[in-house]
């Protein structure tokens, strides 16, 4: 699953269709290796050998809050999940996808003691609004006050924090810290990356009387980093993540200059909705009308993540009151939501529960076939697919880490020892899961019409979805049916399908 030419190191393709990526914090697999790492390269080579050509292993830095999204040190791996050691022997057998978190770090960081400190280089790398900064217009995901003040050796100072009081904001404007920030890049090209995420990328630049979200100057970063790789690394590829509607989304491609994938945040609430609801019209129409991405780009397709589902980017597609019973069945099936503020009321901005308790539950015999259902959507598109690893070990509400830590996240990020990955004989359910997207996979990743720059065509019938693929030089083929009900379904004259049933004819 290696893409590198032996000669040049440059990609063959930059992606085909056996890329499916994992994603998993570096501890997510418990067990008896040395290491939390080392246990994820075990489950990687011993449980899905054949399953994953990308792994994104969540943030492994040194970090003081947010599940490693408050970094500390950008250049060591955490001691408690291992050393670069481990994630080398992970690069061995799985391309490898890092984070970069670039728009903050953390409070208790060197840089940001250096800042308070007022010593070098810390002093000039944290975004310190200056006095008059109008901040009226600034969109954001969270409703606390952006500016937070903090006692420094030359006075207070009004310290940017887009997410968290632990998280300040880094100055994007000062070369000095792009010039760091591009230095810890290329330790990152060193120990293997083959994707870099740009995480929250979207707010990287401030600008007063502005939203401070998309800027020109956040796009013209990008665009520097992309041209940079292109000498440097031009087998690295950059992924944005910016949990917005589909519109502002997908301008991070650029003109081919920008992102070469980025999140495809709008498909998972809409397939969740489709499987939900028993109808793919909304999923389709989105599917058709949407602009494809630019030559050379790809979308990265995903259903839960880390971080919950987004329902934001379902604004304008599902309305106020389809978002609002998504996040009344969530709760009524264990979970919780977040919410941003939106024109100065608080609005739905994501779902945090897990996969198996929002679609029923383990006493619903259906659950199982629900959750492949969705799956095989997600898989069947053109673009690159992931699964998220609490999905495919089929983890359910995770209450007492939400109760115990107060993150509305915790519920859907539980850790599973290596020896209780479902095998043949466990839960029956927690198996058909594990084993049916093992399979779906592997259909995936054997046919070249699921290349991620494949053509498609996507037809709704009915309670049936439809997804035709095609090989970029037409010599595959491939149609995807997925029932989305509970009952037997019969489509394009096929042998019905059983409740939500997927069939992949070849």
């Amino acid at each position: 699953d290696q893409h590198l030419t032996e000669s040049t190191g440059e990609l063959a393709s930059p992606f085909t269709e056996r890329d499916v990526a994992l994603i998993t914090y570096g501890d997510s697999i418990a067990g008896d290796e040395p290491t939390p790492l080392a246990n994820l390269d075990k489950f990687l080579r011993e449980r899905t050998p054949d399953i994953f050509g990308i792994v994104h292993i969540l943030p492994f830095s040194p970090y003081s809050s947010d599940r490693g999204f408050s970094v500390n040190d950008y250049r060591e791996v955490d001691s408690d999940l291992g050393a670069w050691s481990d994630i080398s022997r992970i690069g061995e057998h799985t391309d490898l996808m890092f984070d970069l978190v670039v728009n903050h770090m953390s409070a208790e960081s060197p840089w940001f003691s250096q800042f308070l400190d007022g010593a070098a280089p810390g002093r000039d790398f944290i975004y310190e609004a200056p006095d008059g900064f109008d901040t009226s217009h600034v969109v954001r995901p969270r409703s606390h006050p952006v500016l937070t003040e903090f006692a420094t050796a030359d006075g207070p100072a009004n310290v940017w924090t887009t997410f968290s009081e632990d998280q300040v904001d880094l100055d994007w404007s000062n070369p000095a810290l792009v010039a760091e920030m591009f230095n810890i890049i290329d330790l990152y090209i060193s120990h293997g990356a083959r994707l870099l995420r740009l995480d929250a990328i979207g707010y990287l630049w401030k600008e007063s009387g502005t939203s401070c979200i998309h800027l020109p100057q956040t796009h013209e970063m990008i665009k520097l980093l992309h041209t940079l790789l292109e000498v440097r690394a031009p087998e690295v590829a950059l992924i944005t993540e910016t949990n917005v509607p589909d519109r502002e989304n997908r301008s991070y491609f650029g003109d081919s200059d920008e992102a070469h994938l980025i999140y495809n945040f709008t498909l998972p609430p809409l397939t969740f909705d489709a499987v939900l609801s028993g109808r793919a019209d909304r999923l389709v129409e989105w599917l058709t009308t949407a602009p494809p991405p630019p030559p050379g780009t790809t979308l990265f397709n995903f259903g839960a993540s880390h971080d919950g589902i987004g329902v934001r980017p379902a604004e304008g597609i599902l309305s106020a009151d389809e978002i609002d019973e998504l996040v009344a069945l969530t709760h009524a099936r264990g979970g919780l939501h977040g919410e941003y503020d939106r024109h100065g009321e608080p609005a739905p901005y994501e779902l945090n529960i897990s996969m198996p308790d929002l679609f029923g539950g383990e006493d619903d015999p259906l659950m199982p076939e629900r959750i492949l259902a969705f799956h095989a959507v997600v898989l069947a598109l053109a673009g690159v697919p992931a699964i998220y690893i609490n999905s495919l070990l089929a983890t359910t509400n995770d209450t007492e880490a939400f109760e115990a830590d107060g993150v509305r996240r915790s519920i859907n990020r539980g850790r599973v020892d290596f020896f209780d990955v479902p095998y043949p004989g466990d839960d029956p359910w927690r198996w058909r899961i594990f084993s049916g997207l093992c399979t779906l996979v592997r259909i995936r990743r054997s046919s070249a019409a699921f290349h991620p720059e494949g053509a498609q065509t996507v037809t709704d019938l009915g309670g049936v979805l439809r997804i035709d693929r095609t090989s970029p030089d037409g010599a595959a083929t491939a149609a995807v049916l997925v029932n989305l009900t509970e009952t037997n379904a019969v489509a394009d004259g096929h042998d019905p399908l059983g409740p939500y049933e997927s069939r992949w004819l070849l």
